[in-house]
């Protein structure tokens, strides 16, 4: 059986729009550097 990670385990950052904390996603595993913004919605509102 695979191993599970805990939410609590995984990289977080602090959203450059609303200064809230969000964790890694697997969508974001190629780009993690970059990401700057938890949503789309923080996104489109910088």
């Amino acid at each position: 059986m695979p191993k599970m990670v805990r939410k609590s385990d995984l990289p977080q950052k602090i959203c450059a729009a609303c200064q809230k904390p969000f964790a890694w996603r697997k969508k974001w595993a190629k780009d993690w550097e970059n990401v700057r913004y938890c949503s789309d919605r923080c996104r489109r509102a910088r």
